[in-house]
């Protein structure tokens, strides 16, 4: 009877690791952390001494992808992160007063994260389509204020000891970022109003039967997603002691990448911040093994850009539709072979 009653347990135990193990979504973003650690491990092992420099990309891209997190879960998308992070770091460079600019900035990244909830939300505007719009006003304004040149910021000496380290190989980038990450993941996952934005991804119209205020939530991310592109645009200004109006292309596509990466559908309804941040340290990981080894920036965006079309098709999802389909399609040559 013990043995029986052990091998219960086992079992037990051993279905519920596997229920555990099919909830989760962050096994692609896993894969790819283990294989750049590998590569860089025997090509490039300089980037693991260099850990400030690569704790400085990880936060950077981890920051505006967690912002960007937020969105996908409720199945929409923020193209003007990219474009936020660059204008906010030309208003904070371009304002004498450090303080006052870093405040403007971030203020504009909420205003920024509003006006793309009212054209989605309000207006109905396909979140692709909107933020695809803002995101090329936004650039062109970054140029307009720089005159398309980096703008230096005024307190150099305050910028200056903001990127300095603080515990260890910390500087305030990382640790805000390693803070944003703890706070929104206990958002998200044990505070209701966050556990409701899976619900507004999961089934939009069920939510709105349940009662839960949809166009709120919506509002809410986007919000959160301006403010967090400008909080990357003001860190990442203040550590380069300038801003840079181009300084965002490179990002969007890194940030986006390590939300899909990362096991976030793009559907909405599941996902998880974890995975966000490990898909972001693949990705800044890679983008640092990379630059080191003096590949062009353009090959590097061809190297993302290939990384996230096979996370796309590689999604489970995507996987059992293709399936779906190569299976209709062998049934219906059968017949015609016969």
């Amino acid at each position: 009877m013990s043995t029986i009653k052990l091998q219960e347990t086992e079992t037990g135990t051993w279905n519920r690791v596997k229920n555990t193990m099919a909830r989760r979504t962050e096994g692609r973003a896993v894969v790819l952390l283990l294989l750049v650690v590998a590569v860089i491990a025997v090509q490039q092992p300089i980037v693991f001494d260099a850990y400030g420099v690569s704790l400085a990309r990880v936060a950077l891209v981890g920051l505006v992808a967690l912002g960007l997190t937020l969105v996908v879960l409720q199945g929409e998308l923020d193209l003007s992160v990219g474009s936020t992070l660059a204008l906010t770091g030309v208003i904070v460079a371009s304002i004498p007063n450090l303080g006052l600019g870093v405040a403007v900035g971030l203020l504009v990244g909420l205003l920024i994260g509003a006006l793309n909830a009212f054209l989605i939300v309000i207006v109905g505007v396909n979140s692709f389509i909107a933020t695809l719009g803002t995101l090329f006003a936004l650039r062109g304004l970054a140029f307009v204020l720089s005159d398309g040149r980096p703008v230096p910021v005024t307190d150099i000496d305050s910028a200056l000891a903001f990127g300095r380290a603080l515990l260890g190989p910390l500087t305030p980038r990382v640790i805000i970022f390693i803070l944003l990450f703890a706070v929104l993941h206990f958002f998200i996952s044990r505070m209701r109003a966050g556990r409701e934005f899976y619900a507004v991804g999961g089934n939009r119209q069920a939510a709105i039967d349940a009662g839960i205020p949809v166009k709120l939530r919506l509002f809410a991310a986007f919000m959160l997603c301006g403010f967090v592109a400008a909080l990357a645009g003001v860190i990442n200004t203040l550590e380069l002691t300038a801003a840079d109006p181009t300084a965002g292309s490179s990002v969007l596509l890194a940030s986006f990448a390590a939300v899909i990466i990362g096991g976030n559908l793009l559907n909405g309804g599941r996902g998880s911040l974890v995975g966000t941040m490990i898909g972001a340290f693949a990705l800044g990981l890679m983008q640092v093994g990379l630059t080191f080894a003096g590949t062009p920036r353009e090959v590097q965006d061809i190297l993302i850009g290939g990384i996230l079309l096979v996370a796309i098709t590689t999604e489970p999802n995507n996987l059992r539709a293709l399936s779906g389909r190569l299976q209709r399609l062998t049934r219906g040559k059968a017949p015609a072979q016969a």
